[in-house]
């Protein structure tokens, strides 16, 4: 399908059936100007790709996602280092009372930062369009944030920095 084709089956006009300057389809261009919309001017905007728009999406972030974000982010870190050292310890043979018990570890980390993240989210993401008050969409927005990245922590714990740890440990 055509560029020209695509646009006239979303509803849009093509570059023969736009009105030229003089108001008809048929009206000669002026001078000076392009003689049909989109080749040359210097108003058009450059297309950007999918990855320069998903950049510039990821730099211009809304403020209540970012803190989001960065409350589980360091909860996460947190209670993270404090896991991959319990199961450090449990790998080098200590005897700990209740036996090796990662797998409850495992889940009380998630629920962990999952509770913890949507806590530190509703006191420091105020309610949009009113500042500093603090309601349930505060605390959604932080589940909905902590959750992927209480998942994102485990891998990166135990499949990035695990393996470095031993690694250099010898």
């Amino acid at each position: 399908m055509s560029a020209g084709s695509e646009r006239e089956s979303r509803g849009g006009l093509t570059a023969e059936s736009r009105p030229g300057p003089g108001g008809g389809a048929g009206s000669p261009a002026t001078p000076g100007s392009p003689a049909t919309p989109g080749t040359g001017s210097s108003t058009d905007a450059p297309r950007r790709g999918w990855f320069v728009i998903r950049w510039r999406e990821l730099r211009r972030a809304p403020t209540p996602v970012v803190r989001a974000v960065l409350s589980s982010v360091i909860v996460a870190a947190v209670l993270g280092i404090l896991f991959l050292v319990y199961d450090l310890v449990l790998d080098a043979g200590a005897d700990l009372p209740g036996g090796d018990l990662r797998v409850l570890a495992g889940f009380l980390f998630v629920a962990a930062v999952a509770v913890l993240g949507s806590w530190l989210t509703y006191l420091v993401v105020p309610q949009p369009g009113r500042p500093g008050v603090r309601s349930k969409w505060s605390a959604a927005l932080g589940l909905f944030a902590a959750l992927p990245i209480a998942y994102l922590a485990l891998v990166l714990l135990f499949q990035v920095v695990k393996p470095l740890l031993s690694a250099l440990g010898g």
